[in-house]
């Protein structure tokens, strides 16, 4: 900091203000920390760290498609068997006796197993195709060729195939069959997902070798299934 003085009184003034603990100076360094105190107090705070989506964000875009008028008629047979599965488990999950708040992973696991049972029994004649109708089935194979056929299409597959079963011929395919406790979760890329018709209800797709399942996370059973659907 520069003061302009027009003597050498004022020289001196100064590097006698300036070289001991002079009242000016102790005033004049009170003076600046008292500003810079308000000054920071005056910001505004940091925002909370946060993985939300902005209220503002556009919505997530599907991919359906390349759809014709026959794909789109297609699909609609399957998600019409989709919302009678769906109504189906809730009904029969109603009747099922509530878990506490608290609930143990034994009791959770108990009452998965009492869905199943349940589920199985109610669909005691299902079979392939219930649900992957044979008119949603060619459509579903062409829109995953589609994706899998892609510039990243290996990539894809090979992040499907590296977490999948280390013998996945070995886990027998069958309508309301529990989801092989040995066999892993894989995980279905975004862009997969995008290119088939959207699940809700806690049904999940997921792959067991080249067979693209429907998988009811409640029950945890195999809802349907279609096999060969992955490019060899």
């Amino acid at each position: 900091m520069k003061i302009n003085a027009g003597s050498e009184e004022m020289d001196s003034f100064q590097r006698q203000a300036w070289c001991s603990d002079s009242p000016a100076l102790l005033g004049f360094i009170a003076a600046i920390l008292t500003f810079s105190a308000c000054s920071r107090s005056e910001q505004p705070p940091a925002p909370r760290a946060t993985s939300a989506s902005p209220t503002s964000a556009p919505p997530t875009e599907r991919v359906v498609g390349p759809l014709t008028a026959a794909d789109a008629k297609a699909l609609a047979t399957m998600v019409d068997r989709l919302k009678e599965y769906v109504d189906l488990r809730n009904e029969i999950e109603r009747k099922l006796p509530k878990l506490p708040k608290e609930a143990t992973p034994q009791q959770i696991d108990q009452n998965q197993r009492a869905l199943e049972k349940r589920m199985r029994e109610a669909r005691a004649g299902a079979k392939p195709g219930d649900i992957f109708t044979v008119e949603a089935q060619p459509v579903i194979k062409r829109l995953l060729a589609s994706t899998f056929g892609g510039p990243d299409g290996k990539q894809l597959k090979a992040s499907i195939m590296d977490e999948s079963q280390a013998a996945p011929s070995a886990a027998k395919l069958t309508v309301n069959g529990r989801y092989p406790d040995t066999v892993p979760l894989t995980t279905v890329p975004p862009q997969v997902l995008q290119g088939l018709p959207e699940l809700t209800e806690d049904l999940e797709y997921r792959f067991i070798g080249d067979s693209l399942i429907l998988l009811d996370v409640r029950a945890h059973v195999i809802a349907d299934y279609i096999e060969d659907v992955l490019p060899k």
